[in-house]
């Protein structure tokens, strides 16, 4: 009997399960042996930390790529703006102008639409543009978080204001050196040479 015991263990344990022993009694004197196969607390346990741990790292390598792709969207919008700008300029001799104010889609500085006179692009979408891009992230970290816009006519600025996700290299064409915000989000800028002191 002993020898059937130490067989069914070592096959079972090949099996990766840990065998359980239960003694019975059969008609009061034979000892009936039954042994059932499963996994202890320990393993499934186990398991289930490293399932987690896999879903974890998971969830940070999509957000870190969703990061990226939002912030090569903004530079493809800023990209789209300075064409469409020069465009305007082409066929106006000046760009569209805010009287040297800021004008963002945002609530710190203005509130204002996509498109016509008082888009935050005065008259450039739908004309050279179908609409003024907004930014790619579906909850903006603060009402300062926009596109910016500022011109005198003559020269412009505009900021992708505190939503850009990555660090900006300083040897970057839309690198600009201001401090990020609260939430740790950078800025990108685009301007005309006099639009520089904006």
């Amino acid at each position: 009997m002993k020898n059937i015991i130490k067989t069914l263990n070592k096959k079972t344990q090949k099996k990766g399960f840990t065998p359980l022993e239960i003694t019975g009694s059969n008609e009061g004197h034979n000892k009936k042996h039954k042994f059932l196969t499963g996994f202890t607390l320990i393993e499934l346990l186990v398991v289930i930390a490293i399932i987690g741990l896999l879903a974890t790292i998971v969830t940070v390598s999509v957000n870190s790529a969703r990061k990226k792709a939002r912030d090569t969207q903004r530079r493809a919008s800023m990209k789209q703006l300075q064409t469409a700008l020069e465009l305007y300029y082409d066929s106006s001799n000046a760009y569209p102008s805010t009287g040297g104010a800021w004008w963002g889609a945002c609530s710190a500085y203005g509130s204002h639409p996509n498109t016509g006179a008082t888009g935050w692009i005065p008259n450039l979408a739908p004309t050279y543009m179908t609409t003024l891009p907004v930014d790619p992230n579906p909850s903006p970290a603060t009402s300062i978080s926009c596109y910016l816009y500022r011109s005198n006519g003559a020269d412009y600025k505009i900021y992708a204001h505190w939503t850009v996700e990555n660090q900006v290299p300083a040897s970057d064409p839309m690198f600009y050196s201001l401090t990020p915000d609260a939430e740790g989000r950078y800025v990108l800028v685009i301007y005309t040479p006099g639009g520089a002191g904006f």
